[in-house]
């Protein structure tokens, strides 16, 4: 009964304080107990989510044998947050995608007044999202250290990694060739990810749990508009130009990892993508079309 008074004074805070804001304008509130992402699970956005991708074979088989995963939250109405996801809970090699961890522990850094405030921190920690820059990642590795950057991703309000859940984001080694390296304790991972947790990374930035309701909104405008644009953001720049995207991705190998926010005046969503495959970087371009044809059709079962 608690829980259930508690999501449903969070439900009408949300609604209250989100139905005021415009279609292309981003809601970011200080929320209270925001509930952890996996409370949002729809069973009816999760059935849609599986038939549209198993409708691909060669998806279906990356899924069933570990080597993709993906995540999606409706953020559509307001006031009922829908989240779906595919071994969403399976930590993958995730390649520069967790450099939004050093961003937050950066930015609890000099929250904290642990990281001094500079230009050259905030043109580093630019770098670092929008064009992914492995020198400005390292230097701002080497400025907030690996044991600040578990501590805040293991810190109870953002539970980014947590072995309960299985695990979650991870950053334990420099974006360089020497150093020491920070394995996570699950595999040994030095760059990881689940869908799930970087989901939920998203959802803390919009409902501005993260850190401060100000830092939050200091994170995503660092997020905004990348650099980059390959994979997710090449589907989007088409089908959708009007939209604005806050993103991070990574490559390495046969890893592809992408991540976004879309939010814009006919879609509000979130996505993330891992994948294990030298086919990756297409796959995820090709994901776009069929996840809003997901969400398009769970806007249209929630009017029934």
């Amino acid at each position: 009964m608690k829980n259930i008074l508690k999501s449903t004074i969070l439900t009408t805070a949300l609604c209250s304080v989100l139905f005021g804001f415009s279609q292309t304008e981003l809601p970011i509130q200080s929320i209270e107990d925001v509930d952890p992402i996996a409370e949002l699970q729809n069973q009816d956005l999760q059935n849609l989510l599986q038939t549209e991708i198993y409708k691909n074979l060669k998806w279906k088989s990356l899924i069933n044998n570990k080597k993709m995963s993906i995540a999606i939250v409706d953020l559509t109405d307001d006031c009922n947050i829908k989240y779906a996801g595919l071994n969403d809970n399976h930590m993958m090699y995730a390649a520069s995608l967790p450099k939004i961890a050093i961003l937050l522990a950066a930015m609890d850094a000099i929250d904290k007044g642990e990281l001094k405030d500079t230009k050259e921190v905030r043109k580093d920690m630019r770098l670092m999202i929008s064009k992914s820059n492995n020198q400005a990642s390292t230097r701002m590795i080497d400025r907030v250290g690996y044991d600040k950057i578990e501590a805040v991703l293991r810190a109870p309000k953002n539970k980014l990694y947590d072995e309960e859940v299985g695990g979650g984001l991870w950053v334990g080694k420099r974006y360089a060739a020497g150093g020491k390296r920070h394995p996570d304790p699950m595999k040994g991972l030095s760059h990881a990810a689940t869908t799930k947790q970087v989901c939920s990374f998203y959802y803390q930035l919009v409902m501005g749990n993260l850190v401060s309701t100000e830092r939050s909104k200091e994170m995503l405008d660092i997020m905004k508009d990348p650099a980059l644009h390959h994979k997710f953001v090449n589907t989007l720049d088409r089908i959708a130009p009007k939209a604005t995207i806050y993103r991070k991705s990574g490559s390495w190998k046969n890893y592809h990892a992408d991540s976004a926010l879309v939010w814009g005046p006919k879609r509000k969503y979130i996505i993330v993508a891992l994948i294990d495959n030298n086919l990756g970087e297409q796959i995820t371009r090709d994901l776009v079309v069929p996840i809003e044809k997901v969400l398009k059709k769970s806007r249209s079962l929630a009017k029934v």
